[in-house]
């Protein structure tokens, strides 16, 4: 193992409590430096106080063009070369056909699918030069399953999915691995905890365990790449 893989840098685009800010420690953990963006300030702001100068908070819309070159400038000026992409922002809006409004539709997809779009773009010039890279897409139930009353969140995961499949033909054959990831259930968040009683139905996926998962994507050797992983909880694990 060499330092270079110590040292290597990554973004995270949508970190909130829960999964994104998972991903962020295991990251820095395994010793990247990490860039987050999140269009509030506050709560990346306090988690880069808490892990230190391996985590720099970027306030950025991902749906705004500017704002992701700006944001990118500033993680490779403060971070160095982007040799990871986490593509993890969405935004569930609207509910069925008819109580959806087109700004709401539209603003699902600028952020899931424009925005993964927009944040790969700044990314992949680095990454083609270095043929190396790793970006992946966090995907949903959705993605592979409409969910009813959800129109616009499930449109916009099944267009991710589209995008890094596509993706995936492009860029496997200049290095860079592109992987997306099925989360088929609901996650451990705080918001979630305090509405939701996990059962042998439906128990709650651990946001450290799927930063784990995402880590050994990170970790694989390119003769033998994932293209698409889904993650679900075991019930008898849950109730052990």
């Amino acid at each position: 193992m060499t330092n270079i893989r110590h040292e290597r840098v990554a973004i995270v685009a949508g970190v909130g409590p829960g999964l994104g800010a998972a991903l962020v420690k295991k990251l820095t953990q395994e010793g990247c430096r990490v860039g987050m963006f999140a269009r509030s300030p506050q709560f990346i702001g306090k988690l880069a106080a808490e892990l230190g100068s391996r985590a720099l908070a970027v306030p950025t819309d991902i749906s705004d063009p500017k704002q992701v070159a700006t944001g990118f400038r500033k993680v490779r000026e403060k971070l160095g070369a982007v040799e990871i992409l986490v593509q993890h922002a969405s935004d569930s809006i609207g509910a069925g056909l008819l109580k959806t409004t087109p700004d709401e539709f539209e603003r699902s997809w600028r952020v899931a699918v424009l925005g993964a779009f927009l944040c790969t773009r700044e990314a992949i010039p680095e990454m083609l030069k270095r043929r190396t890279g790793t970006i992946i897409f966090t995907g949903a139930t959705s993605s592979v399953r409409g969910r009813g009353g959800a129109v616009a969140f499930s449109s916009a995961k099944f267009a991710v999915r589209g995008l890094a499949q596509s993706l995936a033909v492009e860029l496997w054959p200049k290095g860079i691995h592109v992987a997306h990831v099925i989360i088929d259930g609901i996650i451990d968040t705080p918001r979630v905890r305090k509405s939701y009683k996990p059962s042998a139905k439906e128990p709650l996926l651990k946001p450290e365990a799927i930063a784990d998962s995402y880590w050994n994507l990170i970790q694989q050797d390119r003769t033998a790449w994932s293209l698409e992983i889904d993650l679900r909880p075991d019930r008898e694990a849950f109730f052990e």
